[in-house]
């Protein structure tokens, strides 16, 4: 069972079992269009497409931020219907940074799916494998059962998740720390290019995703992350820390850093700043402050 990262020639080895589901999550926050567009003209054989706009986020409602996170109902409804069973390995990937793979990876994890594995280096790293590549759409294949049973709901959620309130609540008893994943000048306030509101919570940490990386794209080893995130824990517990960003997206990418480095436990704040700083009440830091 892969649970966390999964290379290239390992799925290559693995797909003709033909028992597995492969997610292709590419995306672009600017252009909704291109991660569909770019899955049309080649995906992994076999994979299906989801759309972070369209299928992997809630309604918004102008409070809750750019990427709601579904309720754990709708979600299972939606797995069920690309096919997931309970003993289904997943993998998925995006264009190499695995920035919306780590979002789905989190997402089935919060469900109470613990099989499922991010392609490290993404859509890149298949094709420098020579991975071959299929063209056109793919649609789910489902059993008669699977029509109409759907997929079993675990009662409890399988990652830890914090809300608006908790946070604020934080702030005055203090029982997390918030670790911000955007990078250092939205954090700091100088630039906000896509929220209303440049800034970053009271009190938060900065740790920009992208460190979690090679150039390569694919993730550090695991020691250099452990101590990286170590020194920034500064001997806090991994159950002390709270991941945001700007709509729950890189947030996830610095928790499954995280968890690949062994630090297991940390929680997620879904609506981040794009929830936050819609409601004018909620304070805002800029700086360094």
């Amino acid at each position: 069972m892969f649970k966390l990262l999964i290379s290239a020639e390992e799925l290559q080895n693995n797909i003709p079992a033909g028992n597995w589901l492969v997610f292709d999550v590419r995306h672009d926050l600017v252009d909704h269009e291109a991660g569909r567009k770019a899955y049309e003209q080649g995906h992994i054989p076999g994979a299906l497409y989801l759309d972070h706009e369209q299928e992997l986020s809630a309604p918004k409602t102008g409070r809750n931020g750019r990427h709601p996170l579904p309720s754990r109902k709708d979600l299972a409804a939606l797995m069920s219907s690309q096919g997931l069973k309970q003993q289904t390995q997943v993998v998925v990937y995006d264009g190499g940074n695995s920035i919306y793979a780590a979002h789905l990876w989190w997402m089935l994890r919060w469900l109470g799916h613990e099989r499922v594995a991010i392609l490290d280096g993404g859509w890149q790293a298949w094709l420098n494998a020579s991975g071959a590549v299929q063209t056109g759409t793919n649609s789910a294949k489902l059993t008669e059962a699977q029509a109409v049973q759907g997929l079993s709901l675990p009662g409890a959620a399988g990652m830890p998740v914090v809300d608006a309130q908790a946070v604020l609540n934080n702030l005055t008893n203090p029982e997390f720390v918030v670790v911000d994943a955007r990078a250092s000048d939205r954090y700091l306030g100088k630039t906000e290019p896509m929220d209303p509101v440049a800034g970053h919570i009271p009190q938060a940490l900065n740790r920009p995703n992208s460190l979690n990386l090679q150039d390569n794209g694919r993730f550090k080893p695991v020691p250099a992350l452990r101590q990286e995130f170590e020194a920034l824990l500064d001997g806090r517990p991994a159950g002390q820390i709270v991941h945001q960003c700007g709509s729950g997206i890189t947030a996830s990418h610095n928790l499954f850093a995280m968890e690949l480095a062994g630090l297991e436990g940390s929680a997620l704040y879904p609506g981040s700043w794009s929830e936050w700083c819609s409601d004018t009440s909620r304070p805002v830091a800029r700086g360094s402050d």
